[in-house]
């Protein structure tokens, strides 16, 4: 199994697949790095040599990944918020932040309302 910035990767899915696993790293991310290292993207992840993986680290180590990268969104999110732009306000309240309507569906952002409990008549 190979074990690349933290994340163990499924040994039976091709590197490609198996790269995605890692927060950051996209099929077109994963695509730039396998051709960096010079890896066969067809190949399965139990296939790497040593040699393979540790290119493979060296390549994934140029981005921002997993806890970096999550940090980065969350501080850009805070000065967001604190400026008080416009995205900052929409996050602050919950709601969508890229322009979608928000009169109907918003439910995920905006979650589900509760029902109106019916009056028993007397």
């Amino acid at each position: 199994m190979a074990r690349i910035a933290g994340i163990n990767l499924d040994k039976e899915k091709k590197i490609k697949v198996a790269l995605t696993y890692i927060y950051g790293i996209g099929p077109a991310r994963a695509s730039e790095v396998l051709k960096k290292s010079k890896i066969d993207p067809e190949k399965r992840t139990k296939e790497l040599t040593e040699e393979e993986v540790n290119s493979l680290q060296r390549a994934v180590q140029e981005y921002k990944i997993e806890g970096e990268l999550q940090r980065k969104i969350r501080d850009d999110i805070r000065r967001l918020k604190s400026i008080g732009s416009y995205r900052g306000l929409r996050h602050r309240r919950g709601l969508p932040v890229r322009g979608q309507r928000s009169r109907t569906n918003a439910k995920t952002r905006k979650g589900r309302g509760r029902p109106i409990k019916k009056k028993r008549k007397v």
